[in-house]
């Protein structure tokens, strides 16, 4: 189970855009790499040319680079500082049944995240 998942505030910690935040775009398990909005943005040199729905312009897209997930750390929804991540397990009962649930805690503040 990823600490990390898809729509978190995270904060950059090393690296060239160390210090910056970003929400998460989309989390690439089997390489431990993360896409964050607005961070690790590199210049992508596109060929001009057909697609389904016509053609593409080439010339010179500016996109974001997968970042390792090692790199970035969680916001803190109460402090809006850099946090750790712990689980809580907790009892929850669903239609007559109860089941063992595993919820997210932000290690500084304690809250759920």
């Amino acid at each position: 189970m990823a600490k990390i998942k898809k729509g978190d505030l995270v904060l950059v910690i090393s690296g060239r855009d160390k210090g910056s935040t970003g929400r998460v775009l989309e989390v690439l398990v089997e390489s431990q790499r993360i896409v964050v909005e607005g961070v690790q943005r590199v210049q992508k040199h596109v060929k001009a040319g057909q697609t389904q729905r016509g053609t593409r312009t080439g010339g010179i897209e500016t996109i974001e680079a997968p970042i390792h997930i090692s790199n970035v750390m969680l916001v803190d929804p109460e402090t809006k500082k850099g946090t750790r991540v712990g689980y809580r397990t907790e009892q929850v009962e669903r239609d007559g049944r109860t089941r063992t649930v595993r919820v997210r805690v932000a290690k500084r503040s304690g809250k759920d995240i």
